[in-house]
């Protein structure tokens, strides 16, 4: 049974910023998900910073989350166009660390 999208974002969903405590899929980092006919996953993502340390610990738990999904692999594509803004945050990120409260 080949794996979907939805599966490959619920997994993500588990993947935290070890910095600010909170999914990459709820801070708006993951901003595409490509799927081939082997299970081949492509992720695109960015980090709230380009000098952010933590990208390879990110890109070991993307993979091992995709792979526990189903994926046959995971290639994950850092990239830094469009930059990341808070306003990419989910409205429960945005809340939850006080975004937008006036």
């Amino acid at each position: 049974m080949a794996i979907t999208e939805d599966a490959i974002r619920d997994a993500l969903k588990a993947v935290n910023d070890p910095e600010i405590g909170m999914s990459i899929m709820d801070l708006g980092l993951v901003y595409d998900i490509e799927i081939d006919a082997e299970d081949n996953v492509t992720v695109e993502m960015t980090l709230t910073t380009p000098g952010c340390p933590l990208g390879d610990v990110l890109s070991r738990e993307i993979d091992a989350a995709c792979r526990d999904a189903g994926a046959a692999s995971a290639v994950i594509h850092l990239i830094w166009n469009p930059p990341w803004t808070p306003e990419m945050m989910s409205e429960e990120a945005k809340e939850r660390l006080g975004w937008g409260i006036r």
